[in-house]
């Protein structure tokens, strides 16, 4: 049996692409089951982000046709093979350690993706899809990246794709926010995020508007904003000098004649759109529209580089932990004759039966 991952990311493929593979969290374990047996896989996990969408599997035998994986998980016919990472053994195990820990990220350090990747783990293995070898592989993943976190600096002072947003809001207008009205589609974890490093930055007004009021209410009560219910949410953008939308929704939420609506009754307006949601939450042509100024997650990439630079000097560290760690679990996995796919021990934060896949 042997250990892979195949996938794409930020590095390989852009949003346009990303968006069209990405599976909502609460579609991980049927999709999972799906790969399982249309990929003649003995376990498998999948693991889907806004940077990334990747397949640990473990399998006799791994061929080079991969990305019909990848066919399974889209609609789509484009062709995703030019895109596509395979990585094997040891250094499969390295990939996934520098992922859990947030090395592999956009953003260097960022925390989001070590949680992401304990989810993505935890619906496969309720779906019964995991065994001894990937049990065993996220566990260590998961440790890995605690170590890291404490042992080393390379979190210190990171920052999430939220933040790294609003430090884009913060160079559109020469880094003051004082007296601009920023409005956030979305309250989820990047929805707050971004929030938080507006509180802080001093933004004057902040608008939350959710599909749930009461969630969008909440948070805007902790911080001092105002709540607008995701019907009015075009008629309050009119007031709003920069929206950040980080929804999780499948579909385009914001299209050209809903924002061309909006610049009509702000007597045309600069307005400043970042959409940090895979899939994207607004689309494209927004952007041939005059004074409207559309900015998705890849653009991010410049400023995180910057931020990238002050934390080099931690790579090192974090690196030779995850070689420590790797070559400690292939050492426990091999023999591989000791394989046996059907034992599959539970880990220790999984209390209760295992449900099954619900097809």
């Amino acid at each position: 049996m042997k250990l892979f991952v195949a996938g794409l990311s930020y590095k390989t493929a852009p949003v346009e692409l990303r968006e069209k593979l990405a599976v909502h969290p609460s579609r991980l374990r049927c999709h999972g089951c799906r790969l399982k047996l249309g990929g003649n896989l003995a376990e498998v996990v999948l693991l889907s982000t806004c940077n990334r969408v990747e397949i640990y599997g473990v399998t006799p035998k791994v061929n080079g046709n991969v990305h019909r994986l990848f066919q399974q998980l889209s609609t789509s016919d484009v062709d995703f093979a030019p895109h596509l990472y395979l990585k094997e053994g040891a250094e499969a195990v390295e990939h996934l350690f520098a992922v859990a820990s947030g090395l592999d990220s956009m953003v260097i350090g960022e925390t989001e993706i070590t949680g992401q990747v304990k989810q993505a783990y935890l619906a496969a293995q309720e779906a019964k899809l995991t065994g001894r070898v990937t049990n065993r592989l996220f566990q260590t993943a998961l440790q890995a990246a605690k170590e890291i976190r404490t042992q080393t600096g390379i979190g210190r002072g990171a920052t999430s794709v939220g933040s790294v947003a609003v430090e884009l809001a913060e160079r559109i207008f020469d880094r003051d926010l004082s007296g601009k009205t920023v409005m956030i589609i979305g309250a989820g974890k990047m929805g707050e995020a971004c929030i938080r490093h507006l509180a802080k930055k001093g933004a004057r007004s902040v608008l939350v508007s959710n599909r749930s009021y009461d969630r969008a209410l909440n948070l805007a009560t902790e911080f001092g904003g105002r709540a607008v219910r995701f019907d009015d949410c075009l008629q309050a953008m009119a007031e709003a000098d920069i929206v950040v939308s980080s929804t999780g929704s499948p579909q385009t939420i914001l299209h050209r004649d809903d924002v061309a609506s909006v610049m009509a009754g702000r007597g045309n307006r600069p307005l400043f759109l970042i959409d940090i949601a895979v899939p994207r939450d607004i689309d494209a042509e927004v952007e041939r529209l005059d004074n409207v100024y559309l900015y998705n997650v890849d653009h991010l990439e410049a400023i995180v580089r910057e931020n990238v630079r002050q934390r080099e000097q931690e790579l090192a560290r974090c690196q030779a932990i995850i070689r420590e760690r790797a070559e400690a679990l292939m050492a426990r996995l091999t023999p591989a004759s000791n394989y046996d796919p059907d034992v599959q021990p539970q880990p220790r934060w999984v209390l209760g039966a295992v449900a099954a896949c619900p097809g």
